[in-house]
C-alpha cells in the first residue's frame, strides 16, 4: 500500500467537503467569514493587527469566479489574506540561536524551513501554523505552540472566530504553497502572494469533525507505515539467517552421494592447497572444502564497457550500471563496449557494493571489476557469499586485489583466509 498516496486522497476529500457527511444545521461558512471580518476590523482598531493589502481585485464582498472545483453549498469560497491575518517573524542572527536547549536558550526558534534550535526570547505565545517563505522548503507547513521565537523567514498564520487551528495546518499543507514561490536561485513567497491564494473554508463545526477524522485516518496510516518498517526488518532479518544458514552448510541436508568439494577443486587448480574437513575445522560438513575466493573467480577491469555519453533515456535498450543501491543509473543508445559474457558479478572496488548480473550493459565508470566464476561454480552461491561477507570500504582504495579477493570467513581462525563452498 502507498500510504503516500493514501494521505493525499484523504487530503483531496478533505478540501472538496467529502471526507464527512454535511450537517444542514451547520452555521454556514459565509457568517463565519462576517464575523471573522468583524473580529479582524476590532483589532485593527485597537492597534493589535495590520490591515492586510488587498490587491484591486479585493472587494467587501468578493465573488470568485473560475474556482478549481466544486465544494458544498455551505462552504465558501474565499483567499487565505480574508480567514487568517499572515505576518511574518522578526529578524535575528544566527549566533544568536543555539542548536541545543539549555537554561539560557530555552525557546524553540523556528524559520522556513522549520524549527532552528533555540533562542533567549520569544516573539510568539499561541498556537499556529507557520508557512515557509524562503529556501529550499518555501512554502513548507510547520506548527509551533507555546512560547517561541518566528524569524523572517517563517510567517506566522493567525486564526480568528475560533478556526480550527488544525484544519488550518491540514488545508495549507494541501495547497503546496511552494507553487506560488518565485522560481529564481534562492525560492521566496511574500506574504501577499500567500494573502491571494484560493481556499475553500467549511463551516466551523464541520472543520472539528474533519480535524477528528483526520486523526482517525493518520493514526490507522502510522500503524500501516509502521507494520510495513517492522515487516521488512523480519524480512531482513530472516534473509540474513537462510543466508548464514545456508554458507554453512545447514540449510538444506547433505547428500553423502555428492562428489567432493576437495574433487572440484583439484580439477580448477591441481597444484593448489585445499583445507577440507579435518580436526582443525570439525564445523564443515562433510564434503565441504575451504578455499581463497580468488581461487575460483577471476575479475576483468571494466575500461572496454564504460559508458561514453551520459545522456540517458528510458527509451534506449542498453542499462548502465553501478553496484550500489541505485544499479541501473539510466539506459544508453550505444551500440559498442557492451558486456555480453553474462551472468557475471559487478563489484565497487571502493565500496565493495556487488550485484549480480545476467543481461548485457555498460559501466558508469572504471572504479568496478567485473567478476567470473571458474565453470562448475555456481555464480549464485558466490554471490550470496559476497553479500553476506561484504567488507565495509571506509578509506578510498580499491579493495578486490588486496582484500576482497581474500575474504575470510570470520568464524575460522584468523590465518585462514577462506571461503566454505559446496558443490552439493
Amino acid at each position: 500500500m502507498d500510504t503516500k498516496k493514501l494521505r493525499q486522497k484523504i487530503l483531496d476529500l478533505t478540501i472538496r467537503g467529502k471526507l464527512v457527511p454535511q450537517d444542514p444545521n451547520d452555521e454556514p461558512a459565509s457568517v463565519l467569514l462576517e464575523r471573522i471580518k468583524a473580529e479582524k476590523e476590532r483589532l485593527i482598531k485597537e492597534g493589535k493587527i495590520k490591515r492586510s493589502k488587498k490587491s484591486a481585485k479585493t472587494s467587501d464582498t468578493p465573488h470568485y469566479e473560475n474556482v478549481p472545483f466544486e465544494i458544498p453549498s455551505s462552504w465558501e469560497w474565499t483567499t487565505l489574506g480574508e480567514v487568517f491575518t499572515l505576518q511574518a517573524g522578526k529578524n535575528i542572527t544566527a549566533k544568536d540561536i543555539s542548536d541545543k536547549e539549555d537554561s539560557e536558550h530555552r525557546f524553540p526558534c523556528y524559520g522556513g524551513n522549520g524549527l532552528r534550535g533555540y533562542v533567549c526570547s520569544y516573539n510568539r505565545n499561541g498556537r499556529f501554523p507557520l508557512i515557509g517563505r524562503q529556501g529550499a522548503l518555501c512554502g513548507n507547513i510547520n506548527f509551533a505552540e507555546g512560547l517561541f521565537y518566528a524569524t523572517e523567514h517563517a510567517v506566522v498564520v493567525e486564526t480568528y472566530c475560533k478556526t480550527d487551528v488544525e484544519w488550518a495546518v491540514h488545508s495549507l499543507i494541501h495547497l503546496n504553497l511552494n507553487q506560488y514561490a518565485t522560481s529564481t536561485a534562492q525560492p521566496g513567497l511574500s506574504v501577499n502572494t500567500i494573502n491571494e491564494v484560493l481556499i475553500p473554508l467549511p463551516p466551523i463545526e464541520e472543520q472539528g469533525r474533519i480535524v477528528r477524522c483526520l486523526n482517525k485516518w493518520n493514526t490507522l496510516i502510522g500503524q500501516i507505515e509502521q507494520g510495513k518498517v517492522d515487516l521488512q526488518t523480519t524480512i531482513k532479518q530472516t534473509k540474513s539467517k537462510i543466508l548464514d544458514l545456508a554458507i554453512h552448510g545447514k540449510l538444506v541436508p547433505q547428500d553423502p552421494n555428492d562428489e567432493p568439494a576437495l574433487e572440484l577443486l583439484k580439477r580448477i587448480n591441481p597444484k593448489a592447497e585445499f583445507a577440507c574437513d579435518n580436526g582443525h575445522y570439525t564445523q564443515l560438513p562433510v564434503g565441504w572444502c575451504k578455499c581463497l575466493l580468488e581461487d575460483i573467480v577471476k575479475y576483468e577491469q571494466p575500461q572496454a564497457y564504460i559508458v561514453n555519453s551520459t545522456d540517458y533515456n528510458d527509451s534506449y535498450l542498453t542499462p548502465v550500471l553501478t553496484a550500489g543501491k541505485s544499479f541501473i543509473i539510466g539506459y544508453t543508445n550505444e551500440t559498442e563496449g557492451i558486456y555480453q559474457n553474462t551472468p557475471c558479478i559487478i563489484f565497487d572496488d571502493f565500496t565493495t557494493d556487488s550485484k549480480l548480473v545476467d543481461f548485457p550493459f555498460k559501466v558508469k565508470s572504471s572504479a568496478m571489476k567485473i567478476l567470473k566464476v571458474t565453470d562448475d561454480i555456481e555464480i549464485e552461491y558466490v554471490a550470496m557469499f559476497m553479500s553476506i561477507k561484504r567488507l565495509i570500504g571506509d578509506t578510498h582504495k580499491r579493495y578486490w586485489i588486496s582484500e576482497y579477493s581474500k575474504l575470510c570467513n570470520p568464524k575460522l581462525r584468523k590465518e585462514c583466509n577462506l571461503l566454505e563452498m559446496s558443490v552439493g
